[in-house]
């Protein structure tokens, strides 16, 4: 029985989880879940947003499914953590949202977000079929800013060879394992020019020696227009963290939105899986959010644990139940409720 740590996170976030894990645990996967919470609630219990608990249990577990979890916007809100580092001893680190804390603090270095068109979701495109690698830990993304004056605030941008090879060495192995042919990799190296110049020149060194793998590049712009003229041309992307972070949301509304969008972090030890999605407090609590991105994150998650078999019998049941409507959310075209829909994937499973 493999043990995974569930995070049910804010707003929509308990409802989705509390979906993804009712379908795994009805498609026969060998998993037990260990919940703990993070943000809002755990704020409120325990005066921070990301308790030790959280580290603990993902330490012992090394997986797990989350929900999305609320950061303000503006101001000076900040994550700080308390860990004991078998060599700086004990330290109190800050980080801008609950997300970059999990990523900085276990080491996940990429974040993949598969993107794709599924049967009855509306779409304006057809044979969308991308995935999407986004360097996790470095560039603008992680929040190293500060005031230069008071009419002034600058932020640092951060690319390293180091951080550049490992997420491009992922990507490659991925994409070799699935037998994926093309990797674009977006950038702006035409006006950053040391900083994105330097994630170029790296990622087409280490690709070099992949002659499998054809390799080619877009500046981001370019890649942006691209993707909403002719989305089906493209393969794999490979991205620094900013840009991978805007045209993931830009290539999940390529396929129906958000709602049908799941991801994965990665790193040497560690694993999360949540949707791409955000915490829609308006509609915490209502029954209407879409389980869908949480259910095919968990699909992920049961891929890399090695439970196949159990994958596809999820992803089956969800086909089966988009195909047919009446038991899908009103994002999706239907009437149904997150219960109403979660209940009807649940059933197919159970028929299987």
């Amino acid at each position: 029985m493999r043990r995974i740590t569930l995070i049910p996170g804010d707003g929509i976030g308990p409802e989705v989880i509390a979906a993804a894990r009712a379908v795994v645990e009805a498609s026969g996967a060998a998993v037990a879940f260990e919940e703990v919470i993070a943000g809002q609630r755990a704020e409120r219990e325990h005066g921070t947003p990301l308790p030790r608990a959280v580290f603990d249990s993902i330490e012992a577990t090394s997986i797990a499914l989350k929900g999305p979890t609320q950061t303000p916007f503006g101001g000076d809100y900040r994550v700080t953590i308390e860990r004991n580092d078998a060599q700086a001893g004990s330290a109190k680190r800050t980080y801008p949202s609950i997300s970059i804390a999990l990523r900085r603090e276990l080491g996940l270095f990429v974040a993949m977000r598969p993107i794709k068109n599924y049967p009855g979701i509306p779409s304006r495109y057809e044979k969308v079929d991308l995935v999407i690698f986004r360097e996790n830990s470095e560039d603008l993304y992680v929040g190293v800013e500060r005031m230069v004056d008071e009419g002034t605030a600058e932020a640092i941008k951060i690319i390293s060879e180091r951080g550049t090879e490992r997420v491009t060495r992922f990507a490659l192995d991925y994409m070799q394992r699935l037998g994926r042919r093309r990797l674009t990799i977006g950038h702006k190296a035409n006006v950053m020019k040391m900083t994105d110049g330097l994630f170029l020149k790296t990622a087409q060194s280490i690709a070099k020696g992949r002659s499998d793998i054809l390799v080619d590049q877009r500046v981001v712009d370019a890649l942006c227009m691209d993707l909403v003229m002719r989305p089906e041309d493209y393969d794999c992307l490979l991205l620094p963290n900013l840009y991978g972070d805007m045209i993931s949301d830009l290539a999940a509304g390529l396929v129906g939105g958000l709602g049908v969008a799941p991801g994965a972090n990665f790193g040497a030890d560690y694993a999360t899986f949540e949707a791409v999605h955000g915490t829609a407090p308006d509609m915490a609590g209502k029954d209407v959010a879409n389980p869908m991105a949480s259910i095919l994150s968990a699909v992920m998650m049961l891929r890399y644990i090695g439970e196949a078999a159990a994958a596809d019998r999820i992803a089956q049941a969800l086909a089966q139940v988009l195909k047919e409507k009446g038991s899908v959310t009103p994002d999706l075209g239907g009437n149904a409720g997150t219960r109403a829909m979660t209940e009807a994937i649940v059933q197919k499973l159970q028929r299987q």
